[in-house]
């Protein structure tokens, strides 16, 4: 059974997660250090006899290793980037060994916070260590290294996935090829930092959140998560796309002078939020948002990203959307005048579109061209 929303032909098909086993300790950038850990992640396409056609793909907050396709299972389930990955798609399996992966501190399968504490015998709740986006790339080379991979011809994400697609560049110069950087920022501003602390209070202050160790008690932090996603959701949206999908639409044929639902975009958030609250880990919502927000690769040299960015010897090509006023275009431009300074070979795009912070993952033809042409250019290069 093919999923709903596109046909077999362009579709990778039915896949499986996998799952790879580390025993040896990572260190975080805290200076805790993670004895053992697995990490599950999905492939897509064959590695070339060269292994030089891999692409690592990044997550962003609420997504995962399920990147395209869908489960034979579960034929709804399709992968959060499947229109832009698959045969003929822009990142085009028949050329491309595209790898996804779920990060540490996740909640689909890698360890995390409901994860096992081998030296407590308890799942790790609160002690689970703070993890940042250099964490994540670390752990996502040994990975690489596991799955033969010495090079990527890219790694691409948006949002959070484009800062660990940045990282890339100055964690592991020598084993990336190009970094594709959509709907970013160079570090998050304190607006961004605002929020994220609004849902984080939102799960810490739910009374069934017990200081992060919720599971022995049989419960989930469900109104806390609810919250936390409706807020995140209203920053993902432009208000021009909300008031085009909702405007002021109601409910009913009249308002109910009550505290209920009575407008369109209420319900909607409220949908949103249930939803999340059944399959996201409250804890995981923390730790990645804390990623978020300690994300800042000039701190270590005085402010200054050029500086950050030096030892970067990818091509690049950025990406941004007029409408995104979470990360908006001049955040971009930022990471572009950076790049820039060091000589390096980048290409920058803003779309204009109407979509917000989510026009990344949608079907936009002119940026979907963009990546496809981008994409022909590395292929071409194999």
């Amino acid at each position: 059974m093919a999923p709903r929303n596109g046909s077999e032909s362009r579709s990778v098909g039915a896949v499986k997660p996998q799952t790879m086993r580390f025993d040896q300790p990572l260190a975080f950038k805290s200076g805790a250090t993670l004895p053992a850990y697995d990490l599950v992640y999905e492939t897509y396409g064959k590695l070339n006899a060269a292994r030089s056609n891999a692409v690592l793909v990044c997550h962003a907050l609420n997504a995962a290793h399920h990147v395209a396709g869908y489960y034979a299972d579960q034929p709804d389930n399709v992968g959060w980037w499947d229109n832009m990955i698959g045969p003929g798609k822009p990142l085009d399996t028949e050329r491309f060994f595209v790898v996804g992966v779920n990060n540490l501190g996740g909640c689909f399968g890698s360890t995390g916070p409901k994860s096992v504490n081998p030296a407590s015998g308890k799942p790790w709740g609160s002690a689970f260590p703070v993890v940042t986006v250099e964490d994540w790339v670390n752990a996502q080379a040994r990975l690489a290294d596991r799955l033969g991979i010495q090079s990527f011809a890219a790694v691409m994400g948006g949002s959070l996935g484009a800062m660990q697609a940045l990282q890339w560049t100055m964690s592991y110069p020598d084993r990336i090829r190009n970094s594709i950087v959509v709907a970013a920022a160079p570090k998050l501003s304190a607006q961004n930092i605002a929020f994220n602390e609004v849902a984080r209070q939102a799960i810490t202050t739910d009374p069934d959140f017990h200081g992060g160790d919720y599971y022995g008690h049989g419960v989930v932090p469900r109104r806390g998560l609810r919250l936390a996603r409706m807020i995140g959701h209203i920053t993902y949206l432009s208000d021009d796309a909300m008031m085009e999908k909702f405007g002021r639409a109601l409910r009913s044929d009249q308002i109910g002078f009550h505290f209920d639902v009575d407008f369109e975009i209420e319900s909607y958030l409220r949908h949103q939020g249930d939803k999340f609250s059944e399959y996201f880990d409250a804890n995981t919502y923390l730790l990645i948002t804390r990623a978020l927000d300690y994300f800042d690769p000039a701190a270590a040299h005085g402010d200054d990203l050029s500086k950050a960015l030096a030892a970067a010897k990818a091509r690049l090509l950025v990406v941004s959307f007029t409408s995104d006023w979470r990360f908006a275009p001049p955040r971009s431009r930022e990471i572009v005048k950076a790049l820039l300074d060091n000589r390096l070979d980048v290409s920058y795009a803003e779309i204009d579109a109407p979509h917000g912070h989510d026009a990344f993952l949608l079907e936009d033809a002119r940026y979907h061209a963009l990546v496809r042409a981008w994409f022909d250019g590395i292929h071409a290069k194999l």
